[in-house]
């Protein structure tokens, strides 16, 4: 019994230390692929479109609706502590350094990470990515850094655009709802604003992008089996993406904070 669960945990083991090996050297590859990059504009374009504009119908949805709640848990939080006049403040901080980085990035890995492993799954088991090959296309040149280098600059920019949009969330349920004004709101905000914050926060960003267009991409280019390998990939870049968030964000916190 014993014997047979140590062969288990050493077989997981030695899996998850070949797919991390996996992931670095696609890594490495996407990183060798970045001069080629002038010749590539169209793709990176065209990537940037699909992963930020068409995002910002769900981003919005998403960004108001923390901005809501944040609101109500933080006046719950300052009933009979504090004055409402520190809601903006700490509403708007909240968000700027976690909750608008983390969940925008979660969101992302949702539609955007899942949507790479498919494209690409699918490609890799109808043999396409195999074509491009035999045309002398480079496969992480073609489909890996552009959809790389896409998720690393759109993901900051949406996490501003969701930032603006959740602490104005917070302000209508602040006003409309919890009786304050305009004025007192958001000179919370700004009295308790820190730019190094906003930094901090889009910092992680970055890295949340990274991650899960990567995963996207390795996990892709790992499918098999058809339909279903194409559905099982799809679901297991998602929740190798979110949970990579999650743990970035942890490590990432102690170092920049």
């Amino acid at each position: 019994m014993l014997s047979n669960l140590l062969q288990k945990l050493g077989k997981e083991t030695l899996k998850f230390a070949r797919e991390i090996g996996q992931v670095s050297v696609l890594f490495w590859e996407i990183i060798k692929s970045f001069k080629t990059i002038p010749r590539s504009r169209n793709i990176i374009l065209y990537q940037m479109e699909h992963i930020g504009v068409n995002s910002l119908p769900l981003v919005t949805i998403i960004a108001v609706f923390t901005g809501a709640v944040s609101a109500w848990q933080a006046a719950y939080q300052l009933k009979g502590i504090a004055p409402m006049s520190f809601l903006g403040g700490s509403t708007s901080r909240a968000i700027i350094t976690e909750l608008g980085p983390v969940l925008t990035g979660i969101v992302i890995a949702g539609r955007v990470g899942a949507s790479i492993a498919a494209e690409i799954g699918t490609m890799k088991v109808t043999e396409q990515i195999d074509a491009l090959e035999t045309m002398a296309i480079n496969p992480v040149r073609y489909l890996a850094m552009p959809r790389f280098l896409a998720a690393v600059i759109m993901l900051p920019l949406l996490v501003v655009y969701a930032d603006t949009i959740a602490v104005f969330g917070a302000y209508i349920v602040s006003n409309y709802f919890l009786g304050v004004s305009f004025a007192v709101f958001f000179l919370s905000v700004k009295r308790f604003f820190i730019f190094s914050d906003l930094i901090a926060g889009l910092v992680k960003t970055v890295f949340f992008g990274g991650v899960t267009a990567l995963l996207g991409c390795h996990i892709g280019f790992r499918t098999e089996g058809g339909a279903e390998g194409v559905g099982m990939s799809t679901i297991k870049s998602f929740v190798l993406s979110s949970a990579s968030i999650l743990i970035l964000d942890y490590f990432l916190w102690m170092l920049i904070f």
